[in-house]
């Protein structure tokens, strides 16, 4: 369950909503499920669905092709240069703030901050912005389209993943957030829908949006931007306690317990109560549930869980170099 920003009396308000279901490679309209814009399968338009056309004209030099998706906040559609000529393929993803929003500051202020994070920061495991139109109507950012599905597509809470695929993508994810923190990031948002994984397995980092600075104060994010209850560090949850790329880490612990043993510790759909569990449960050990992890993979889980963040991993170099040895050890198993 996670939660997504609904209009309620003309403003944002977190509502209950599913996980899209299983996708499978090959469907790029896993690219849709961030943060802003989940909705469950059935909601959404099937990508090549028959009849269905952009209802965009051109967006300030981009051609939109086809709507591939869209959500709460924002369409998605397949792009490509405009005057570029129709014999050249849409390699773009153009996602535009729905016209309803564009009068709310903070559904503007996503966008926004996706297009700051995603110009500033250049590492191979960050999605790129490539273009943005943020100052006037229609806003806009336009990204690489990429082919593949995110981890939440591979179905978690169906099956395990291998030892060997748990640390290669956890380890890409990690180098991801050693890049925004070199840059003066975190991300804000680690979860299984924010983790795209190309055929080849290559890893992307998605929806910058939620970013936050951790060089200096950032006025821009407000503590409404929380992130998914499921993955959410606990001093994100209090009011008046620092968030940092520690914070990243304890979610990013999450996924990696969760690709372990196919669950995640902390379930229910009350936001309240999975607060109150990140705050204060003990996370089982991941050997509870699956006796064959190693020892070691078993205890970096743990410490980056750890309620106090002094007690994690305290930078993604660290967590990087726990990562690959875990993966070095395992890499014949892949």
């Amino acid at each position: 369950m996670s939660y997504v920003p609904q209009r309620r009396a003309g403003s944002l308000a977190y509502v209950p909503q599913r996980q899209a279901g299983s996708l499978s490679y090959g469907n790029p309209r896993t690219y849709l499920m961030t943060q802003t814009d989940v909705r469950s399968t059935a909601q959404a338009p099937a990508l090549h669905q028959p009849g269905l056309r952009a209802p965009l004209g051109r967006v300030r030099h981009w051609e939109p092709v086809q709507l591939a998706g869209e959500g709460p906040l924002s369409r998605v559609y397949r792009a490509r240069p405009e005057g570029s000529g129709a014999n050249r393929p849409a390699a773009y993803a153009l996602k535009v703030l729905r016209p309803e929003w564009e009068d709310d500051p903070r559904a503007v202020a996503l966008l926004r901050r996706e297009a700051v994070v995603g110009k500033a920061v250049s590492h191979p495991h960050v999605i790129s912005i490539l273009a943005a139109g943020v100052t006037a109507p229609p806003y806009y950012v336009v990204m690489p389209w990429l082919s593949g599905t995110t981890l939440a597509g591979l179905g978690l809470r169906q099956r395990r993943l291998a030892l060997a695929v748990v640390f290669w993508i956890a380890r890409q994810v990690a180098e991801a957030l050693e890049g925004l923190h070199a840059a003066g990031w975190m991300h804000g948002d680690v979860k299984p829908g924010n983790i795209f994984v190309a055929p080849e397995g290559h890893v992307t980092l998605l929806d910058l949006g939620f970013a936050r600075r951790t060089n200096r104060p950032d006025p821009g994010v407000q503590r409404w931007m929380a992130g998914t209850y499921q993955y959410i560090a606990p001093e994100a949850l209090t009011a008046g306690l620092p968030v940092d790329i520690r914070s990243d880490i304890y979610s990013l612990g999450m996924v990696m317990y969760e690709m372990l043993t196919g669950r995640v510790p902390f379930r229910g759909q009350d936001p309240g109560e999975l607060a109150r569990q990140h705050r204060g449960a003990r996370v089982p050990d991941v050997r509870q549930l699956v006796p064959d992890v190693p020892a070691g993979a078993a205890a970096l889980v743990g410490a980056m869980v750890a309620k106090e963040p002094l007690r994690r991993p305290q930078t993604p170099r660290e967590l990087v170099e726990r990562l690959t040895a875990l993966e070095i050890a395992t890499f014949a198993r892949r």
